[in-house]
């Protein structure tokens, strides 16, 4: 670096310099626990470290290499391709020849594509290659089965806000830190708090608040920090957990929870649209019959979402979470249907029967299409008495609940299994 060279981010400064100084990760790095095991043995495969931002997933790759005395290699998969890779393969085969081993280090690894995936395979699986590769997507989802399969899958934790708060504290005091700055604890607290486990974005907030006021205030940690986002990532694995933790609500009837979900749904960039059709999936599948308003009133809500826009419409589905998780529960017709395509799916087609059957032209009536049928309201007794399912099949596919509306229906169904003859039928 010249002297008219910026200093580097404070987050790079503090870089650990050793596995010792690194900060959390004490269920990979304690006293016997994996990484510490593999260090002691000296022999280091390949690895995928999967976790959040800011945990050290780049910062730990470097220090393994470190510690095994293996040439470190980084490429991004946002940028390289497999042109890099071949390179990366040229340089290990040249060191291999003098006793050194390459580790590739390959950032964000699930932006790779199949074929490039693949292209690693044959030299991880050789040795050649020790690869790790760092991601913040569930490598079930993004990273082949195969590559997968020659890796060991390390999972990395978000830091605790006392870990955040010492890292803080370190880098007022190291002299690789902030020198001569100052911040009072409320502040470091705040910090803590708001960084949800990324050390980068504290350091990074740190560094901006230091330009604003020393010692470093509460109201400074808020400016620099900006606007407070929930993490989403909209094509991630947090998305699905946050609808899935919503959904999950809304069925055990915890109002606070769905509410709270929602709000984290949308304050994080969910497209409001998706929601809304969730939440009508929601009302089909776990009120039902128990409230069928439920669904009219959602179906509204999107209707409501798609005209009036973010954040007024917003407010409507925060209306419709509300009432579904208040509503009495059914999923009736939800077994229901399961029940019907299952019984489809595993069963013979079999024929319908002729007095079921449409008999629009004299040959179909002459071939018996349509006779015998028994119009309900002509005679309702003995519209119950003929066969509504393929002769020789008994059905139970509906059961219904104890729930809301559907508790006061429960009685006419039994009359109606009753009058069809079914009665306490049991299901093929």
């Amino acid at each position: 670096m010249t002297l008219f060279d910026p200093p580097a981010p404070l987050a790079e400064r503090l870089r650990p310099r050793t596995v010792a100084e690194v900060v959390g990760q004490t269920h990979l790095l304690g006293p016997g626990k994996p990484l510490t095991r593999v260090l002691q043995s000296g022999r280091l495969g390949s690895l995928i470290l999967w976790g959040p931002p800011g945990v050290g997933k780049t910062t730990l790759a470097r220090l393994l290499a470190g510690e095994v005395g293996a040439h470190f290699i980084p490429l991004s998969a946002v940028t390289a391709g497999v042109k890099d890779v071949r390179e990366a393969v040229t340089e290990a085969e040249r060191l291999r020849g003098r006793g050194q081993k390459t580790i590739l280090f390959l950032d964000e690894i699930h932006r790779f594509n199949k074929a490039q995936q693949d292209a690693l395979l044959p030299h991880v699986e050789s040795g050649l290659l020790t690869l790790i590769g760092a991601t913040t997507e569930n490598p079930s989802f993004e990273v082949n089965p195969a590559l997968r399969s020659r890796a060991r899958t390390l999972v990395l934790e978000a830091l605790t806000p006392e870990e955040v708060r010492g890292l803080l504290d370190r880098a007022l005091a190291d002299d690789r830190g902030l020198t001569g700055v100052t911040a009072e604890p409320e502040a470091l607290d705040l910090l803590a708090r708001l960084a949800e486990g990324d050390a980068r974005r504290a350091l990074s907030t740190l560094e901006v608040a230091s330009t604003l006021a020393n010692p470093i205030t509460p109201d400074a940690i808020t400016e620099a920090f900006g606007r407070h986002l929930p993490q989403m990532d909209k094509n991630g694995e947090d998305f699905y957990n946050l609808i899935s933790a919503l959904h999950k609500s809304v069925r055990g009837s915890h109002v606070d929870g769905a509410l709270y979900w929602l709000a984290r749904m949308i304050e994080g960039g969910a497209d409001p649209l998706y929601v809304a059709r969730r939440v009508v999936r929601m009302a089909a599948e776990d009120i039902g019959l128990a409230d069928p308003q439920a669904l009219r009133l959602c179906i509204a809500a999107r209707d409501t979402v798609e005209f009036l826009g973010s954040p007024e419409g917003d407010l409507a589905l925060a209306q419709a979470v509300v009432y579904l998780a208040l509503a009495p529960k059914s999923n009736s017709v939800y077994v229901a249907w399961k029940n019907a395509l299952n019984a489809v799916r595993e069963g013979e087609s079999l024929p319908i029967p002729l007095h079921l059957r449409n008999a629009p032209t004299a040959l179909m009536r002459q071939q018996g299409y349509g006779k015998g049928y028994v119009y309900y309201f002509d005679d309702p007794e003995g519209s119950f008495q003929q066969n509504y399912l393929p002769d020789g099949v008994h059905l139970g596919l509906y059961e219904p609940t104890g729930e809301g509306w559907e508790a006061r229906v429960a009685e006419r169904w039994r009359k109606l299994r009753d009058a069809h003859g079914e009665g306490d039928a049991v299901p093929d």
